[in-house]
Order: C-alpha cells, then structure tokens, then sequence
C-alpha cells in the first residue's frame, strides 16, 4: 500500500507563511498533479509529502504511519523523490547512476547484479536512455539529465513517486512520454504526485488536480473538472480549456 495523506500542513520560513493548513490525500491508482502560479508552495509541499521537510504543524502519514515515525530506511523503500532540476556531481556513467536508485546499499564501484541490472536495463529504455548508458553523468544536456534522473526515480519501482516538475528541460516527445510513464505507473496502481507547470500535460494524464495558491488548497477536484474559472482564480489569467480526442490544452487569452 501507499495511501499518503497531509493533515493541516503548515510551514513557514523567515516571516513568509509557506504552506497554511494544507490538506490532502493521495490514494494508490492515482495521479495527483499539483499546480499553481510560481511561489505557491509546489515544491515546498512536494519536499513535506516526501518526508525531507518536517512541517511546523500538522502531519503528513503514509499508510497511516507518520512521516517523521519511519526510518530513513523504511522511507526510502516507500517512496522515490525526483526534486526540480537536479544535478549531476560526480561523472558516473548513466547506467550507474540509474542503478543507484535501485537501493542505497548498491556498491558505488562493481558491476551490478544480473536481476538488478535487468531493471537498470529496462529504466534506460523507457526514458530513452540506452545510447547515453556509457557516458557520464555530467556531461549530459539538461534534458538528458532529467531522464536518466526519472529513470532512476523510477528504476526501484517504488510505491510512491513523488516528481517535482518532470517535464522541466524535456522537448515535447520526452515530456509526453515522462507523463504517459507517470500515468502508467498511477494505473498499475502506484500513488503518483508531480507538480506540474504544463497545464495541458497536467490536465491530460493526472487523476486529480490539487491546485495551490499563496501555500493554500484553492481546489482539490478530478483532472477534468478543472475549468476556466479555476485557472482565473489560480493564475489571474483569462483561459480556455479544450478537451478532444488528441487530448487537452489550454489557450490564453
């Protein structure tokens, strides 16, 4: 099971009120996107729900155990958290930095096992990543990066994907296929929550929209019950939400 629910969150930081009272649950089979302007407390909130952030009240539980409760042992099993633009600091190759998802006990030098590198073998291909397993880390472009940073988010197959911005950096096929993988995973019954930027990426492969504004729950609704009143209350924008058979996207106006 990953049934993760936030109770009351609250955070603050200097004199700024980060996140006031947040409220939410995440039900294994879903894909939770969380959206909203910039400086509303995504990434705050996404730090809190994967246990890096301890809230100065409220609670945020996982199966109804609280966060603070587990061993970072028990949380890393539990959970995998991809942060925004992350960064390569030593030049391992790919496949090894893959293959570091796997488990924290994994040998920095060796080979890797057979079964593990059969799961190694299968992330590179699903984020792309085959022709780039040999090179190192640090000298792969952003949108790269990000891959070989989802495919090892993903590597482990954790019950709990906790993505903050995944299409950051990625041309449009990488990011469609970044969100289909997500959505995949959310339907083989895995609890996904990503914050996203890109509305019509957002709307068209998340369950459930938790929409943040000034570090407060505006609306906590199904992905396709989001409408233009809530974008102009989120962002102050005037929009419209087009929904067809080649999918969803939003047109400003």
């Amino acid at each position: 099971m990953s049934a993760l629910a936030a109770s009351g969150v609250e955070l603050t930081r200097g004199a700024r009120r980060v996140l006031a009272g947040v409220s939410a649950s995440f039900a294994p089979g879903s894909f939770t996107a969380v959206i909203g302007p910039n400086g509303a407390g995504k990434s705050t909130l996404m730090a809190v729900l994967a246990g890096l952030l301890k809230p100065d009240a409220g609670r945020v539980t996982l199966d109804g155990e609280t966060l603070t409760r587990l061993t970072p042992k028990a949380l890393a099993r539990a959970r995998a958290y991809l942060p925004q633009s992350p960064r390569a600091e030593w030049p391992i190759s790919v496949e090894r930095l893959v293959a570091l998802g796997l488990t924290p006990q994994l040998p920095f030098f060796g080979d890797v096992a057979p079964d593990e590198a059969a799961k190694v073998h299968a992330a590179l291909e699903a984020c792309d990543l085959m022709a780039l397993k040999g090179q190192a880390a640090t000298t792969l472009s952003g949108g790269e990066l990000a891959r070989a940073m989802l495919a090892r988010a993903i590597v482990g197959d954790p019950p709990l994907l906790l993505v903050d911005e995944p299409t950051a950096g990625l041309d449009p096929r990488h990011a469609l296929d970044a969100m289909a993988r997500l959505k995949a995973r959310a339907d083989a019954g895995r609890t996904v929550i990503a914050a996203v930027h890109d509305l019509g990426l957002a709307l068209g492969h998340a369950s459930r929209v938790v929409a943040l504004r000034a570090g407060r729950v505006l609306a906590d609704v199904a992905a396709g019950d989001v409408d233009a009143g809530l974008l102009k209350a989120l962002y102050d924008v005037d929009a419209r939400i087009v929904r067809d058979d080649a999918g969803v996207s939003v047109r400003y106006f």
